[in-house]
């Protein structure tokens, strides 16, 4: 188990995205779920729970290694971030598709009472939402979804991790 556990490391310190137990379970014949399962869990406590400057979190269905955060400003000198910049429309179109998906163009444009279409190509193009199909109203509009990446950027690990409204109301008072 413990070749098992080094290979994961090594796998998770080179990954640029999060690693998800099934796609190791296709590259890596041979270990049980549980193991995947196992290791991970000693992983997260080991660094997690440790003096280190990284760390290793659940997000976007995968596991990840990341700089704490104390450390950002210290590697930021050293390597160049590229922060995902949203202007403030963004981040209300992506808000309503985060909460309402899978949801057409037009309803969109009726929750924030402006059209969304130069938004929405935008957010497409910075790969946080997606095209998720089309619903059955007339004319069968195009909907979209959020992607993995939205995930990833917000630290989340799955949707349902967002903040209820009740949460949010209650930051207000």
């Amino acid at each position: 188990m413990s070749e098992l556990k080094r290979i994961i490391e090594a796998i998770l310190f080179v990954s640029t995205r999060p690693v998800t137990i099934k796609g190791l379970q296709k590259k890596l014949d041979g270990f049980a779920v549980a193991d995947f399962e196992r290791v991970f869990d000693e992983l997260i406590k080991e660094y997690n729970y440790s003096d280190r400057a990284l760390e290793i979190v659940q997000v976007s269905g995968g596991f990840q290694m990341r700089t704490r955060l104390d450390y950002k400003e210290w590697v930021k000198k050293f390597a160049r971030e590229k922060d995902i910049e949203l202007t403030k429309s963004m981040l209300e179109t992506l808000a309503v598709i985060a909460y309402k998906q899978p949801i057409a163009k037009n309803e969109i444009d009726r929750v924030r009472g402006v059209d969304a279409a130069r938004t929405i190509k935008q957010l497409l193009e910075k790969r946080l939402i997606e095209i998720a199909g089309r619903n059955d109203d007339i004319g069968k509009p195009i909907v979209f979804r959020t992607t993995k990446r939205f995930l990833e950027v917000f630290n989340l690990n799955d949707i349902r991790d967002l903040p209820t409204f009740k949460e949010i109301e209650s930051l207000e008072r």
